[in-house]
């Protein structure tokens, strides 16, 4: 039994704003009920991606499919499979949240018969029944974010795009999207988002790392990680931006960065280079408090992959 073909597919993915190449050349796929992170700070192309795959951007080269359809080519046919949710989704605030859903229905045709059993469900989903009668714009911004995505979802998409949907929103409304989301994948529906919140990053299947509109990596969260494990430590210094700046100063330390009143430190061999690092803190004048060895984040790997272009480029 041949495998099933690819949900999207990019191929060489490109948009330029006048100088500024927003994206660069992007190449990869995303399988059929995947749920996939693209992933990176502001400015790394996310946004401008997502756009080019709903097929309201053109792009200046290159090209994409979205269930079979090309962005280039078939724009209109590619809206057909999929809905997108930008981070200004386009509620009406003066309706109320039953009549946003209705308004959407009727937008994307959905049947009359098939309504009320759609909207039921994603009452159930969203938690947003008791509020039905509530105008959107009286909505926290957790409880709209719930809404536009019931809103992209009534038509049930063959492909969903998301674009940073938790952005802004408190954490019980964060938590409450994520469970939606992941209802949806479990369905079967394919899912891109963007995120900048590398935590969350970690709960995809995979995600691809943006940086300057170019793909650094693209892999699994755990094998991203795995490429950091066993040689990052958490350190503790009475200096810790004075620490840092000494231990970017070695050659033998890949990375130094600091979370809160912590460094992260990367070494190629913990055991042989670590005793040396701690050395020359104490020869700088800083007193290590404490250290140990720690698992890595994505957000870890993020900057490491990123220090490892900078240097190559440099």
């Amino acid at each position: 039994m041949s495998a099933a073909p690819p949900a999207v597919v990019l191929d060489g993915l490109t948009r330029h704003f006048g100088a500024v190449r927003a994206v660069d050349g992007l190449r990869f796929t995303v399988a059929p009920g995947e749920l996939f992170g693209i992933v990176g700070p502001d400015g790394a192309g996310k946004t401008t991606t997502l756009r080019m795959l709903a097929g309201v951007l053109r792009p200046t080269s290159g090209d994409a499919t979205v269930a079979g359809a090309s962005v280039v080519r078939q724009p209109e046919r590619v809206k057909t499979h999929i809905a997108y949710m930008s981070q200004r989704f386009g509620l009406y605030t003066d309706l109320t949240v039953r009549e946003n859903l209705d308004f959407y229905a009727d937008l994307y045709r959905v049947p009359r018969a098939e309504r009320a059993a759609r909207i039921e469900r994603l009452y159930g989903f969203s938690g947003l029944a008791p509020f039905a009668d509530r105008l959107a714009g009286r909505l926290s911004g957790g409880m709209k974010q719930k809404l536009g995505l019931s809103c992209a979802l009534i038509h049930q998409p063959e492909v969903l795009l998301l674009d940073e949907p938790t952005f802004g929103v408190d954490p019980i409304s964060r938590r409450d999207l994520w469970l939606i989301v992941h209802e949806m994948v479990a369905a079967g529906m394919t899912t891109l988002l963007s995120t900048s919140y590398l935590d969350e990053a970690e709960r995809c299947d995979r995600v691809a790392l943006l940086h300057a509109g170019g793909l650094l990596a693209l892999d699994t969260p755990p094998a991203l990680q795995a490429r950091l494990s066993g040689r990052l430590l958490a350190v503790r210094t009475d200096a810790p931006r004075r620490a840092r700046d000494l231990l970017i100063a070695l050659p033998f330390v890949r990375d130094a960065t600091l979370f809160g009143d912590a460094l992260h430190v990367a070494l190629d061999d913990p055991t042989r280079d670590w005793p040396t690092a701690r050395a020359a803190l104490a020869g700088g004048g800083v007193a290590v408090l404490a250290d140990g060895s720690i698992e890595p984040s994505l957000e870890d790997v993020f900057i490491a992959v990123v220090r490892d272009r900078e240097a190559v480029h440099a």
